[in-house]
This record gives C-alpha cells, sequence and structure tokens, in this order.
C-alpha cells in the first residue's frame, strides 16, 4: 500500500498502547493526537475532524463503547471512524452486554502489529471512500476522480478521460421535477458504466463530479467506441423519461436560464475525450482545462456528440 496520509486520534490510559500506535508510521508520529481523558478527545473534534479515532475500552471518565455511543450520537460527527481495541475478555463482555457498540471496527489485543496496522490503513481508506462516493449514483466522487487520473498521469500511462455533460437538463427538471430529474442521472451512470465495462472490462474508471457532470477513463484506442456506444445508448433511452406529449413534440417549453420561456429539445449527452499523449501532461488540472475547451465545441451541436482530442501535443489550442 501507499504511504497513507491521515490525521488521528488516540485515547488510551495505556503508554505502551500508544507507543505502539505511534511506531507505526514513525515519519508520521505528528499526525495523531494522544488524549487519556474522553472530555479532551470530544474537545479536540469539535475543532478539527479526525480520518479516525482509535480508543481502548477502559478509559478515566467512561468506557470505548460509550464514548462511541456520544461521538456518533451527533450527526457531523459519525462518519468518523471510531476503532475500539480490546482484550478478549473485554470483548466478550462487551458480546454479553445488551449496551450497543457503535463502532466501525475493532481489534483484539495484543495481535501482531502487521495486522493492527492494516486493520488501521483499511478502516480510514474505508470510510474515505464511503465519504467520497455520490450518493446517489454510488460512483466515486470529486477526490477519488483526481488521485486516479492523477496518478495515471504520474506513470505516464496513455489513456483517454471523458467528462460527460447532459444537455438540457436544466430544464427538464424544471418541467418534471428533481425525482425525474435524479432517475435520468442514474440512467446515465448505469449507461456509462455499463459501456465502460463492455468496451474495456478489465482496465476502466467511471466517477460523477457532481450534478449532471460525469468523467471515465480507458485506454486511448478505445475511447472512440465508448464514445459511439454511450451515445447509442443514452439517446434510445432518454426518451421515455419524457411524457408522450412531449415525446411526440421532440422536446418541452420551460424557462431558460433568463427566465424567458422557449422550447427545449429531447436531452443529449455532450463529451469531450482528452487523450494522454505521450504522457504529456502533467497534473489533472490540465486535463480538466482541455476538457472544458473541447466541451463547448460538443455542445455546439443540439444532438448527442463526442469531441477527441487528436491533438499529439495536449497543449496546442484547441482546433
Amino acid at each position: 500500500m501507499e504511504n497513507l496520509q491521515f490525521n488521528g486520534v488516540i485515547l488510551s490510559n495505556d503508554e505502551a498502547f500508544k507507543e505502539r500506535v505511534l511506531g507505526f508510521w514513525p515519519k508520521q508520529a505528528d499526525s495523531w493526537k494522544v488524549f487519556e481523558k474522553a472530555s479532551e478527545t470530544v474537545h479536540s473534534i469539535l475543532g478539527s475532524l479526525p480520518d479516525i479515532l482509535l480508543c481502548t475500552m477502559n478509559l478515566q471518565e467512561m468506557s470505548g463503547v460509550q464514548l462511541a455511543s456520544m461521538v456518533k450520537s451527533e450527526n457531523i460527527y459519525r462518519h468518523i471512524p471510531f476503532m475500539l481495541c480490546l482484550t478478549q475478555e473485554e470483548f466478550d463482555a462487551m458480546a454479553r452486554s445488551a449496551e450497543v457498540a457503535e463502532i466501525d471496527d475493532f481489534f483484539i489485543l495484543p495481535g501482531s502489529d502487521e495486522e493492527f496496522k492494516t486493520r488501521l490503513d483499511l478502516v480510514i481508506r474505508r470510510s474515505r471512500r464511503s465519504l467520497d462516493t455520490n450518493p446517489l449514483t454510488r460512483l466515486p466522487g470529486n477526490t477519488s476522480i483526481i488521485h486516479y487520473l492523477q496518478a495515471c498521469i504520474d506513470r505516464r500511462e496513455e489513456f483517454s478521460m471523458g467528462y460527460c455533460d447532459l444537455d438540457f437538463f436544466k430544464s427538464f427538471n424544471d418541467r418534471y421535477g428533481f425525482a425525474r430529474g435524479d432517475e435520468v442521472l442514474m440512467m446515465t451512470a448505469r449507461v456509462i458504466l455499463n459501456t465502460l465495462r463492455q468496451v474495456s472490462p478489465t482496465n476502466y474508471f467511471v466517477g460523477h463530479i457532481g450534478g449532471d457532470d460525469f468523467i471515465f477513463a480507458l485506454p486511448a484506442d478505445l475511447a472512440e467506441e465508448a464514445c459511439k456506444k454511450i451515445i447509442i445508448a443514452f439517446d434510445s433511452i432518454v426518451p421515455q423519461f419524457y411524457d408522450l406529449e412531449d415525446r411526440l413534440k421532440g422536446g418541452i417549453i420551460s424557462l431558460d436560464r433568463q427566465g424567458v420561456l422557449r422550447s427545449f429539445p429531447i436531452m443529449a449527452i455532450s463529451i469531450a475525450v482528452v487523450a494522454n499523449h505521450k504522457g504529456k501532461l502533467k497534473h489533472v488540472g490540465e486535463a480538466s482545462q482541455i476538457a472544458m475547451n473541447l466541451k463547448k465545441k460538443a455542445k455546439e451541436d443540439v444532438k448527442s456528440s463526442y469531441v477527441l482530442d487528436r491533438r499529439s501535443n495536449p497543449f496546442d489550442n484547441v482546433g
């Protein structure tokens, strides 16, 4: 696993336990805040939310289970991963108790250092994935998107990034409401995901930036095929989300962004594709800027369309 950057809180009266955890990441010892009292811990997380809260069972003011219940009772803190470390005897007693343990993971002490460190690492990573997941489509969000694309760029991989945007989505939302709009977004996510699985089964990525914006990545030579299949699938399904009357008319009447009543055609999907030619991209921000310029060209067509970055040098002006 790559080195994990995090900020954690340790709550324990056991000096050996604290030294053990701090020793797992000797170069990142300052990543941990260490406390002995639960009240100090709660005060600390009020000011700065940690990536993980790690504690032993027997504390000065309350048990680890009681502290977990206190932290998880507040909505703003519920997402903080809470890992309880306890002996086998303490675990058996907790299992027999009627008290609910609102913890995210546990570790039976003493255990091996390798297993302990790995479990801590996995708890933090699992929490980050969960937080970054789009709640509607369950696709990776912005943090995961940036991390994945930058890793590809750093490895100088030949890949293409597709930026997908729905045209006339706002007018559809205004006409039919957000619930039906959400259904369109979920359909779009499925179309992109299923297409990428078909075109590049073992090497693809799909993310949801937010709203009606999506990202996908796959080997550069498969990008055009993916775009064509996404458009075909999207165009065949999206009319079904319109009422029959509007489908027959080929669109809807709705207010534009200036508040003027006008007609809008059936939704379309625009795809701007940026290729990492010979590993020349240095940062994901460069890919995003090129995609924004290409997207303008794609959206010039009211029908679904795609524009490929065919240049050997990604820093030339978009043609």
